[in-house]
C-alpha cells in the first residue's frame, strides 16, 4: 500500500510492504523529516551491499555511511552487528512507546562500549499516540515533545 506524506511541503511516497506495520512506515517518515536537512541525500530502503538493508541511510562521498537508521523491531544482535561491521558514523534506532531504560540497559550490557563511542548509537522513542499526532500525514516538523532521545 502506498502512503504519501507531506514533509515540509514536499511529498514523500513510502510503500507499506505486506506484513509491514503502518507504524514502521510512519517511523521512516519521521526519521526522514528529522534528518533530511542535515543529510540532503538521505535515502529510504536502499540496498548497500551488507547483510542488512537500512530503513534510511545517508551515504558519504567516500562510500561510507554518515547515518544509518533502523525503525521498529531491531534485535540486539542486529544492532551489535551494525555497530561492529557497518562502519556507520552514526546509527539511530526509532521506536514507539518502548521501555527505554530496559532497552538501554540491555544494549549497554551486550554491546561493548568500544563499538558505541560518543553518541554513535542513539534511540528515538516516540510517544505511544504518535499515530494520532500525525494522522494527517502532513509533517512540517517533528515536535520535540513527541519523542525522547537516549545515547547508548
Amino acid at each position: 500500500m502506498l502512503h504519501v506524506f507531506e514533509i515540509k511541503r514536499e511529498k514523500l511516497r513510502l510503500w507499506q510492504a505486506p506484513g509491514e506495520s503502518f507504524e514502521h512506515v510512519l517511523m521512516k517518515a519521521l526519521a526522514y523529516t528529522l534528518f533530511i536537512r542535515e543529510h540532503p541525500k538521505l535515502q529510504v530502503e536502499v540496498r548497500v551491499g551488507l547483510r542488512y538493508k537500512p530503513d534510511l541511510v545517508a551515504i558519504a562521498e567516500d562510500g561510507g555511511f554518515d547515518l544509518w537508521v533502523e525503525c521498529g523491531m531491531v534485535s540486539i544482535a542486529k544492532t551489535a552487528w551494525l555497530l561492529k561491521h557497518s562502519s556507520a558514523k552514526r546509527i539511530v534506532i526509532f521506536k514507539i512507546g518502548v521501555g527505554i531504560e530496559q532497552l538501554t540497559k540491555q544494549l549497554r550490557a551486550e554491546i561493548p562500549a568500544k563499538y558505541r563511542p560518543g553518541g554513535r548509537l542513539t534511540i528515538f522513542n516516540f510517544v505511544s499516540d504518535i499515530r494520532n499526532l500525525t494522522a494527517s500525514k502532513q509533517i512540517a516538523k517533528v515536535s520535540t515533545d513527541w519523542y525522547t532521545t537516549t545515547q547508548v
